[in-house]
Order: structure tokens, then C-alpha cells, then sequence
């Protein structure tokens, strides 16, 4: 019996919380397609490692949670909660030791069982806050106001 491709999504956020990216990377068509709001869309399994391996060096224990999801098709439609602490250098920006905590929109097509596609549209500016030092909200995902 196959898997549907909401099962293949959090599978794959299943092993990437456990910190498996073999079990990540197996579960991406070797010709995947990464699109991130604001950039040219990227292609290939090692451009997906490269990024995951780079969030998991700065933020050891990071953690997505699955808020929302929505599956038609071959499509999933999902409000995730990126959560983790900023133990390491995130492109250019020092470890502070800080919380992050963030909402991020993302959207996967399914193809034969594997990720073929994803468009991901973060609260990015939260998250600069947060790279930047700021404390993470109390679990709403928007900036404290003061």
C-alpha cells in the first residue's frame, strides 16, 4: 500500500526532528525542487541538505511542529511552528543563545511517494528579530510589542 502524501511530509518532518537527514534526504526525489518566498527556486537533494545541515549546526535542537495541514491530491498544505535554540553560526549571524520561534506557511507536491517540490513562505522577519537577538514570543509567532 503506498503512502499519501501528507504521510510522506510527516514522515519527513518525523525523521528530521529525530535529527535523521539520511531518512530526510531518502524521501526527496534526487531532482527536488526547493522554492523559498523572494529567491529563484533551487534544485537538487544536496541544496536541501546544505540548508537543514545549516539550520541544524546553529539550532541543535530544532524542532517543527506540524499546526495545520491539508492534503488534496498530490499536494500538502501545511502551518508549521519552527522552534530550537541558537547554539551555533547561522549564516553570518553569532550563536546568542537564544530562543527562535516562528510560523512558516509550506506547501509540498507529492510524486511516486517522494517530496518533489516545496514552496516555503516564512515569518522571516521574526526570525531575523530573533537571529538578532530578541527574545521569541510566548508561542504566538509575532514580535512582542513593548
Amino acid at each position: 500500500m503506498s503512502r499519501g502524501p501528507l504521510e510522506v511530509v510527516t514522515q519527513a518532518f518525523a525523521a528530521l526532528n529525530r535529527g535523521d537527514l539520511d531518512a530526510c534526504t531518502a524521501l526527496l526525489e534526487p531532482g527536488f525542487v526547493m522554492h523559498h518566498a523572494g529567491a529563484a527556486p533551487v534544485h537538487g537533494r544536496q541544496v536541501w541538505e546544505h540548508g537543514v545541515q545549516a539550520m541544524r549546526t546553529a539550532f541543535p535542537d530544532l524542532h517543527v511542529r506540524v499546526e495545520d495541514a491539508l492534503e488534496q491530491g498530490d499536494r500538502v498544505a501545511l502551518r508549521v511552528r519552527l522552534s530550537g535554540t541558537h547554539h551555533g553560526h547561522f549564516f553570518g549571524a553569532p550563536p546568542t543563545g537564544g530562543r527562535i520561534d516562528y510560523v512558516s506557511h509550506e506547501f509540498y507536491r507529492v510524486r511516486d511517494g517522494l517530496l518533489a517540490e516545496e514552496w516555503i513562505c516564512s515569518d522571516s522577519a521574526t526570525f531575523a528579530r530573533q537571529l538578532a537577538g530578541e527574545a521569541a514570543p510566548g508561542g504566538d509567532g509575532h514580535a512582542a510589542h513593548g
